[in-house]
């Protein structure tokens, strides 16, 4: 955390593809993150978290990854402040790659 906030510099990689790698997509950005101290847009991120679990029918276990319990409920993540919410800004670059 500390590390973010002297060194905002980073690089964000979103990718897709397929087990046996036949088909592929990656696309990295560059740029500077910065953390939300706004409620309304904290909660706003959240919430849309939520709706993400739900619609992609994801495991339990993502929950780990925000700081809670696979048992714990999805409306956990709105009422505990388990995690942070930064955002990517000042996208300096993006590169990407696919096969065709």
């Amino acid at each position: 955390m500390e590390l973010l906030l002297e060194a905002p510099q980073v690089a964000v990689e979103i990718e897709h593809y397929e087990n046996d790698m036949s088909s592929y997509r990656f696309v990295t950005l560059r740029g500077r993150i910065n953390e939300v101290d706004e409620d309304d847009e904290k909660l706003k991120v959240k919430e849309m978290f939520i709706d993400m679990i739900k619609d992609k029918n994801l495991s339990p276990n993502v929950m780990e990854a925000i700081g809670h319990s696979p048992e714990d409920p999805l409306e956990s993540i709105l009422d505990e402040e388990r995690c942070f919410v930064w955002k990517l800004v000042d996208v300096k670059e993006i590169v990407a790659l696919k096969n065709s």
